[in-house]
């Protein structure tokens, strides 16, 4: 989810990590594994001023896939799960108001399976999970090819 937001102007910084569990401080191999309760997440930083909460809802729900509940695209198991995490109230409320918009529109023809949940700690994830996108940028583009993830995309939300 960093290559998304990071071309968002007005979001000032993107940190990988784990977050809506119980064991602190948790590893990438503890999260990988699945028993930690804790969701692989994206810490997005950004200036209000530039960009809206709306927005960055739609960079969101245009990049997942909210109708799959075992992860995303070949990535599964409890901890690759879409959601998003509130940390006010406010945040709370457009981010149900745009899924309900979302729900209401009929487009996708199945109902939205994706929480929106009150934030939790957040660890970030090690150094290598940083950016990983820039850093390993053959690796991450084979692999978001082999896991099919443009195909999904473009088949839950059309094309962009």
């Amino acid at each position: 989810m960093e290559p998304p937001f990071d071309k968002t102007p007005g979001v000032v910084a993107t940190i990988s990590g784990y977050t809506g569990g119980s064991l602190l401080n948790p590893t990438y191999g503890q999260v990988s594994g699945g028993g930690t309760g804790h969701y692989e997440a994206l810490k997005v930083t950004y200036d209000p001023a530039k960009v809206s909460y709306a927005k960055l809802l739609d960079v969101f729900w245009r990049n997942i896939d909210p109708l799959d509940s075992s992860g995303q695209f070949c990535d599964r198991g409890s901890q690759y799960r879409a959601a998003i995490f509130y940390h006010t109230e406010e945040q709370k409320m457009s981010a149900d108001s745009s899924r309900r918009a979302i729900e209401q529109s009929a487009k996708l023809g199945k109902p939205i399976v994706t929480p929106v949940v009150a934030a939790a700690a957040f660890y970030p994830a090690e150094d290598y999970h940083q950016n990983y996108y820039k850093k390993n940028p053959i690796r991450y583009r084979f692999y978001s090819w082999n896991c099919g993830r443009a195909r999904r995309l473009s088949n839950v939300w059309g094309r962009s």
